[in-house]
């Protein structure tokens, strides 16, 4: 299972990439807002990092771009899809799932620009997404669970259709809140799963990892040394 990043920052996607080996990038419109750059300066900043580090490509480093959430209509999406993705090769179009969305990600897929169908709440529209071949279904958990509900059976349905239907696209599971959904994603066979930098950060603890320790270090002082 792959890890990518919830961000807009470029400090964090580098702190990332180096040393916890992030194998893309995730994107949306409150992530640009949270970085304090307007829209294009974020994202020429992305995409000239991934020029400079050597991995220029969506099949070696991905990073999703959102739309204008305020268009509605596929022939709008479609053109402001490519607009976005002529800025760099890794740039992969995140479409909402909408009828008008879906209608724009099968559109541009067919043209060669690969899509993030995003706002996924649901097997079913997880299926239109696999239906287009798009590179990636964004079933998001974050807000769901934080409503009451319990996503393990919402994720396990969606790869599970995945797998009887021989679908291409890969499960990218969003909005991931702590550790324990990154290990259930996995449990449930995610390709991928997409979280914040303090989430990823904050997986890696755990007390009695430095309950351990300091036992160990108390050992260590006080055994003679030679």
């Amino acid at each position: 299972m792959q890890f990518f990043l919830d961000s807009a920052k470029l400090d964090e996607i580098q702190y990332a990439f180096r040393n916890w080996g992030i194998d893309g990038v995730t994107t949306n419109p409150r992530h640009i807002q949270v970085s304090g750059l307007t829209f294009r300066k974020a994202v020429d900043k992305i995409a000239a990092w991934v020029e400079d580090e050597g991995i220029a490509g969506w099949e070696r480093f991905p990073v999703s771009v959102e739309i204008d959430p305020y268009i509605e209509e596929a022939d709008k999406m479609v053109a402001a899809a490519k607009e976005i993705s002529a800025i760099s090769p890794n740039f992969v179009i995140k479409i909402p799932c909408t009828e008008q969305g879906v209608i724009a990600s099968r559109r541009l897929e067919a043209e060669g620009i690969r899509t993030n169908v995003t706002l996924v709440f649901s097997p079913s529209q997880a299926i239109a997404a696999g239906r287009n071949n798009a590179l990636f279904v964004s079933p998001f958990v974050g807000w769901k669970e934080a409503s009451g509900e319990d996503c393990e059976p919402y994720i396990r349905r969606v790869v599970e259709i995945y797998r009887a239907q021989s679908y291409k696209t890969r499960v990218l599971v969003a909005a991931l809140r702590n550790g324990k959904q990154i290990a259930e994603a996995a449990a449930m066979g995610a390709d991928i799963v997409t979280c914040g930098f303090q989430v990823y950060k904050d997986s890696f603890y755990h007390p009695f990892t430095d309950y351990g320790l300091d036992v160990f270090r108390k050992s260590w002082d006080a055994t003679e040394k030679d």
